[in-house]
């Protein structure tokens, strides 16, 4: 009982931790036009974070300070700026009030982007220190193949060490969307061509280039469509990790840190192989490699544990844990900037991805709030969390701060545009043909918004029940009937 107290009390303090993260996200970029306005002498009514009716407000100086009741985003009400009583609300200005010169507004919209961008690198600097938890598959061998898969099809094999996808270089299997997967996800072909080195019995390495087919993941109308997949896993050392008292694998003298080279005669490249095939139930041959260099061959049954008998999802396993290879995650330093250019190619390759026509990537594979502090609390919740949460919080402040300076109405982009028309024109924009504008955008954001919101909620509720093995207790298995 105090456990499940006790786990319900880290839940809910991880949400609020990620609440708290949003807030200060929004509160500096809002502080920017805060103190740009304030800097700039504007006329400022109010100071609100999440929009809509505030559900908390005082007045502090004649500002209005606020939290809305809808959590997203926030603003401050600067009527010399622009009118968006539409989204902020009636805003109450003395009626003797000045307009703004067009390069005091340029300095106001454009502060919160800055702030953004100067958070994002407070981060960065705080990630340089600590480290960012790196766990890049740093390889790009090809470690299982189904057999109805559209690499099976095209005639990749296990062992391959692929060398390119669509004539990009690879020289890891994931990781900053450089990988091997990402690649494949991203490919805006209908043949994605594979750049493949294949090492003969006789140690000959021949090169050649296959053309592969891919699938889409089948999703629920509600949750966000799958992304490309051709069925190859990558290698993975297949180390033993702990051995379970009682089990095949004790019985047959499997040791920690033993690592499977073949399995029934044939190299093998992955456990997921190896799991399979125990799964039948069926005796198996193993080699494996000792620490001081010499090989070990058992044959081996797998068995159904004592007490996962009658339990849905039970199937036969060997009675050992896969221990983690080597180095399977390390800390690096990236500088501060380094981690901004990252950021800021990774947001551009992705919105080049939705914009290409050939690409199975689409606006619903972006994520709104709701998915962000989804993906934030998972991260808490991983090894390394922390350093996982401050490194994407590097990443999430650079995308606020180019979304908004986007060159789009109602965020600060806009305005900037509309101050720099403003200076050439000599004279404000026609405030009817702004409203409309406005408005437009403002629906389509807000049933953007909606959209996305939909998508989060859809993957977070999951397409149907898990695994029944996940749920299966920690085997135990029966000592052996003298």
């Amino acid at each position: 009982m105090l456990d499940t107290f006790l786990s319900y009390l880290n839940t809910a303090w991880l949400i609020f931790l990620v609440v708290m993260f949003f807030n200060v996200m929004i509160f500096v970029h809002e502080l920017g036009h805060f103190l740009a306005g304030k800097w700039r002498g504007a006329h400022i009514d109010r100071f609100q974070i999440w929009f809509g009716k505030p559900v908390w407000k005082k007045t502090i100086n004649g500002v209005q300070y606020g939290l809305g009741w809808i959590p997203a985003g926030g603003f401050v009400s600067l009527p010399q700026l622009e009118d968006m009583q539409a989204i902020e609300g009636e805003a109450n200005a003395p009626k003797d009030l000045k307009p703004l010169k067009a390069l005091d507004k340029i300095i106001i919209a454009a502060a919160g982007p800055v702030f953004s961008l100067l958070l994002a690198y407070v981060f960065a600097v705080i990630v340089w220190c600590t480290g960012k938890p790196v766990g890049d598959i740093d390889t790009t061998m090809v470690g299982m193949v189904p057999p109805d898969s559209p690499a099976a099809q095209a005639g990749i094999l296990p062992g391959d060490v692929i060398t390119a996808v669509d004539g990009t270089p690879v020289h890891k299997w994931a990781g900053n969307m450089e990988g091997v997967r990402e690649l494949v996800a991203l490919s805006e072909h209908e043949a994605i061509t594979f750049d493949i080195d294949r090492t003969a019995e006789d140690g000959t390495v021949n090169h050649m280039q296959l053309q592969c087919g891919y699938r889409l993941p089948e999703t629920k109308w509600w949750q966000r469509g799958g992304m490309r997949q051709v069925g190859i896993l990558p290698a993975v050392p297949c180390v033993v990790g702990k051995v379970f008292p009682n089990s095949p694998a004790a019985a047959a003298g499997l040791q920690e840190g033993q690592v499977v080279t073949h399995l029934n005669g044939s190299r093998v490249h992955t456990p997921l192989a190896i799991i399979q095939e125990a799964a039948k139930g069926q005796e198996i041959q193993l080699v494996l490699a000792n620490k001081d260099g010499s090989a070990q061959s058992v044959h081996i049954t797998a068995a159904i544990p004592q007490n996962w008998q009658g339990k849905e999802g039970a199937k036969p396993i060997l009675g050992f844990a896969w221990g983690d290879p080597e180095g399977a995650i390390r800390l690096e330093h990236p500088t501060p900037q380094a981690q901004v250019n990252q950021s800021l190619k990774w947001m551009g390759d992705t919105l080049a991805k939705v914009a290409a026509p050939g690409s199975s990537v689409g606006m619903e594979h972006l994520s709104g709030p709701v998915g962000i502090g989804n993906y934030l609390y998972k991260m808490l919740t991983a090894e390394y969390g922390w350093l996982l949460f401050l490194w994407f919080a590097v990443v999430i402040n650079v995308n606020l701060a180019v979304l908004n300076i986007l060159p789009l109405p109602i965020v600060d982009g806009g305005h900037v545009v509309l101050g720099f028309a403003e200076l050439i024109a000599g004279r404000p924009v026609s405030g009817k043909i702004l409203d409309w504008i406005q408005g437009a955008f403002l629906f389509l954001l807000f049933a953007f918004f909606l959209f996305v919101t939909f998508k989060d909620v859809g993957d977070m509720v999951g397409g149907g029940k898990e695994e029944a093995l996940e749920k299966l207790p920690a085997p135990v298995f029966s000592p052996a009937q003298p």
